[in-house]
């Protein structure tokens, strides 16, 4: 059964939190009337000034991006338009579904609901903060699950394309990186998360990372700009590897959380190699013998594909038309040396003198998705330190990888036309 992972459709929202006390707490909010007065009208509904001021302090609790008010009040527009087009499509979460998405959550920190709502508290966050975000989220995903996922379509083409990308992209095994740590003593933490972030955004280039990293890295790496030699990957602790294979060269990493410290990384460059057998091709062509090139040029113009071909040579004796797919070192040398210019669909003509070749190349694929005995195929099994490095993914967790995403696009996708279609307007 195809592995639907609806998550991904809220995974802006809560992707990457982590549930860290200690924060330091904060005045009760709303002490003053002004707090509860509407900062936004979306549609029917409002944003106020203590809702955004909750918002920040959720988000820092959680060490998580958006812990400030041009985000949070964004985030709860976004919250309201999630909200509304639920309540359009007549979806309201069930007190069972509310309480599992509140213990979820919480479970994520090793804490009860009871014990987060404590925490919360001790830092000036209300328990309907809380609630508020996670129900945001239940709504939301079934409303995905409604009106998206059954219009999204995985074809065999892109799974092909997408394990051909795999096939072709080097496996890293070095990597150039910068470091900036900036200190966060106890009750400082606060102040060290939100400089991080603002490194993070304001950080385009190299130059700009180690510009922060001489004023704020409490390393001794800050006079070199934060620059580290370049480091096999093996050598760096298994947590702190799968965010630096997601990230793409010239790209900063989010702020991560260490004892006293908020820690930054950025990926300057990846050095690897390709997995054994990845250059290799195999290739889908077809060869049809004609007796004049000026036959071959008109039937060659006349076929976009090799099915056109097959069309265009069936009144032909069935001798004159093969087809077949074989490995780039099985094909005979003055063939190969012809299909090695040719792209899919693509034909060329060899004569002989005394007859004449139409050749086509109807597809060159990777060998390894040739499904050959000898090529590894991963197992699903995420994490299994048995499986080797160069072992290709199973093709159906790549097409789930690929529904995922589609998924979270058109989730996006529809967000921007609710907002595009909100009346939305300032007091």
């Amino acid at each position: 059964m195809r592995r639907i992972l609806l998550g991904a459709a809220m995974a802006a929202m809560l992707a990457g939190t982590a549930i860290v006390p200690g924060i330091g707490a904060h005045p009760a909010a709303a002490q003053s009337g002004g707090m509860f007065q509407p900062v936004v009208y979306v549609n029917e509904g409002a944003v106020t000034r203590f809702e955004i001021d909750q918002r920040v302090r959720f988000m820092e609790i959680l060490r998580a991006p958006g812990a400030d008010p041009v985000s949070a009040e964004k985030a709860l527009i976004d919250d309201r338009l999630r909200s509304f087009a639920a309540k359009q499509a007549g979806i309201r979460p069930t007190e069972e579904q509310v309480n599992a998405g509140l213990e979820e959550f919480a479970s994520r920190g090793n804490l009860s609901v009871d014990q987060f709502v404590q925490l919360l508290g001790q830092n000036g966050v209300d328990r309907q903060t809380f609630e508020d975000f996670v129900v945001s989220g239940i709504v939301w995903r079934d409303f995905v699950r409604q009106r998206v996922v059954g219009q999204v379509r995985v074809t065999d083409a892109e799974v092909d394309e997408e394990m051909k990308k795999i096939i072709e992209t080097p496996q890293t095994s070095h990597v150039g990186l910068s470091e900036l740590i900036i200190p966060a003593p106890e009750g400082q933490e606060a102040e060290a998360m939100a400089l991080a972030e603002r490194i993070v955004n304001e950080t385009h280039s190299e130059a700009d990372f180690a510009a922060f990293a001489r004023q704020y890295s409490a390393t001794p790496s800050a006079e070199r700009g934060g620059r580290l030699p370049l480091t096999p990957l093996a050598n760096l602790p298994p947590t702190l590897r799968p965010l630096l294979l997601q990230m793409q060269p010239g790209t900063v990493s989010q702020p991560l959380t260490v004892q006293g410290a908020v820690v930054l990384f950025f990926l300057r460059e990846t050095r690897g190699t390709l997995r054994p057998g990845a250059t290799e091709q195999v290739l889908d062509y077809a060869r049809l013998r004609l007796a004049t090139a000026e036959e071959a040029a008109r039937i060659a113009t006349i076929s976009d594909t090799c099915d056109d071909l097959t069309v265009a040579a069936s009144r032909l004796p069935a001798d004159r038309l093969s087809r077949q797919t074989l490995p780039q070192g099985q094909i005979p040398t003055g063939e190969a040396v012809r299909l090695a210019v040719l792209d899919d669909n693509e034909t060329t003509i060899v004569n002989y003198g005394g007859a004449v070749d139409l050749l086509m190349l109807c597809r060159r694929s990777p060998a390894l998705l040739a499904n050959r005995p000898d090529a590894p195929v991963a197992t699903s099994n995420e994490g299994d330190e048995s499986v080797p490095s160069d072992t290709l993914p199973v093709r159906n967790d790549v097409r789930n990888q690929i529904y995922n995403r589609k998924v979270g696009e058109a989730a996006e996708s529809y967000l921007a036309e609710l907002r595009a279609n909100a009346i939305i307007r300032r007091p």
